[in-house]
């Protein structure tokens, strides 16, 4: 199999070999893919080894990979946690986003394709990461404000389940790219009064087909990305925009992805009491 990692801070994957179609996902710096299938000498398709995505990339956006740096960027690396920050080489400075992995990297520098790269930012090495509630709201606040945009996954654009999914991967949990895959993963939550800080809640759209996703706050709020990364308030229908005083998402169910468990409040046992979310609609 032949790897390849993305060298520039954000490259766009697309549904089919052409700078013209649709933007499915992206790529950050640092991350890696499967090479599986060549267009002529400038489109490959590729294979994201976090969560299996596949897509098309302008083959000069990827650098191709040894066996052995395949190898040692996939078992030791860190990730950016500034909203962007410079790579510094010899001669020219790169910014690179919140969520970029830094292969390789000694707590200082990192060397790749000959170059020698310095980062002076915030950086976590995924062994020093723990799961809980407050990193997740911690991180997926850092998003705030970052404009929608289909296929996005950066802090200059970036949809639902991108958002999700960026958040989560900071965090040491892969989710799937979209959110009416990511509703496969992690434990239902019978009822939206039971759920925790930290869980996350999918929505339908009229359809019924699940189609947006956000990470769930204290106090019934929930943090998502719709027109731009903001908090809005959740309920049992769903979450309500309080400019427009309407439900702009209708609420399908909630999941627990965090390993722990937390055991519910005593007044929100009495939510048993309710039929579950699932059964409203």
């Amino acid at each position: 199999m032949d790897f390849a990692l993305c060298h520039l801070s954000v490259v766009p994957l697309r549904s089919s070999p052409s700078d013209k179609s649709e933007q499915v996902t992206q790529l950050l710096f640092g991350e890696i893919v499967e090479l599986l299938e060549w267009k002529g000498r400038h489109w490959v398709k590729v294979r994201c080894t976090w969560d299996n995505c596949i897509a098309w990339a302008q083959a000069r956006q990827l650098k191709p990979l040894t066996s052995t740096e395949h190898r040692t960027f996939s078992e030791k690396f860190a990730y950016c946690l500034d909203l962007f920050q410079p790579l510094m080489s010899s001669d020219y400075a790169m910014p690179i986003p919140l969520g970029a992995r830094l292969p390789d990297f000694d707590g200082m520098k990192f060397s790749f394709d000959g170059k020698t790269y310095n980062y002076a930012g915030q950086a976590v090495f995924p062994e020093n990461i723990e799961p809980t509630p407050e990193r997740v709201i911690k991180l997926a606040r850092r998003y705030l404000l970052a404009p929608y945009q289909w296929g996005g996954r950066s802090p200059f654009g970036i949809d639902a389940g991108g958002f999700t999914q960026m958040v989560f991967k900071m965090v040491g949990i892969n989710l799937h790219r979209t959110p009416d895959v990511q509703v496969h993963q992690g434990e239902l939550v019978d009822f939206i009064e039971q759920s925790m800080p930290g869980d996350l809640a999918f929505f339908e759209n009229s359809a019924g087909a699940i189609s947006h996703a956000g990470i769930l706050l204290p106090d019934g709020k929930i943090i998502h990305a719709a027109e731009q990364v903001r908090i809005d308030r959740v309920d049992h229908f769903g979450i309500f925009d309080e400019e427009t005083s309407r439900y702009t998402f209708r609420l399908r169910v909630a999941k627990r992805v965090l390993k722990h468990k937390i055991t519910p409040k005593p007044e929100q046992k009495e939510a048993r009491k309710e039929l579950p979310q699932a059964a409203l609609f």
